[in-house]
């Protein structure tokens, strides 16, 4: 399989402090996964890491949508049982001849990078920061330590997200389209992870997991080898 590179975006939804920790539970697991798999894993922003590896995009894919979570929170004091969720957007790197950008569409903010910080912390702005005025739409990448890396970076991502946007406007005016498989809405439930049964259940497909834990150590192998086979 030849490299493909993504952009993996994981937000807290419903569920307020318990949702944030889930969304971070579920981005240290995929990145565990691609470790596992050899592939390449560069840090965008907080909720953002860019993805490089054989065949990267097509096992992902299917992981976009809402991943709910139910388990006891640590914040929990009486033992009751929380649901919450999180939003996962797997977004292929899109060519600039695919989707191009007016520069007049664009504001641009720089600020520093909040992964920069003690006696190192640096006098140039090197985050930054765009906001497609538009859509509305808004990225940022702060790991590099240059500006112009972040701003390539940002101006790909916010490529991919145009392009997600388009797609999923385009699915709405396809007739039946709640009846296709992993087509990677946002707002579609995909996943539940079920911590007092021990059980990770896939909506799309009916099927069910043990072993729990695992899975979100980064073990997916079963998990996206049988929605990869079935939706296809």
């Amino acid at each position: 399989m030849e490299n493909q590179t993504l952009y993996l975006e994981v937000r807290g939804a419903t569920g307020g402090d318990e949702a944030k920790i889930w969304s971070g539970d579920l981005l240290r697991m995929y990145i565990r996964y691609a470790t596992k798999l050899g592939w390449k894993v560069f840090p965008v922003d907080e909720a953002v890491v860019k993805i490089v590896g054989p065949g990267a995009f097509d096992i992902l894919k299917n992981e976009s949508g809402v991943h709910r979570v139910q388990r006891i929170p640590t914040t929990e004091r009486h033992g009751r049982i929380h649901t919450s969720t999180a939003t996962v957007a797997i977004l292929p790197e899109i060519p600039e001849s695919e989707v191009r950008i007016n520069p007049v569409d664009l504001e641009m903010q720089f600020f520093h990078s909040s992964s920069q910080g003690g006696q190192n912390v640096q006098k140039v702005s090197t985050a930054v920061r765009l906001i497609h005025k538009p859509t509305g739409i808004v990225v940022s990448a702060q790991r590099e330590r240059f500006q112009e890396q972040n701003r390539k970076i940002a101006m790909d991502l916010l490529r991919a997200k145009l392009w997600e946007k388009a797609e999923e406007e385009k699915m709405l005016t396809i007739a039946g389209y709640r009846s296709v498989i992993g087509r990677g809405m946002r707002a579609e439930k995909i996943r539940t992870y079920n911590f007092p049964q021990n059980r990770v259940t896939d909506h799309r497909i009916g099927k069910s997991w043990g072993n729990l834990e695992a899975i979100l150590e980064g073990h997916l192998d079963k998990v996206t080898e049988l929605t990869r086979s079935l939706t296809s």
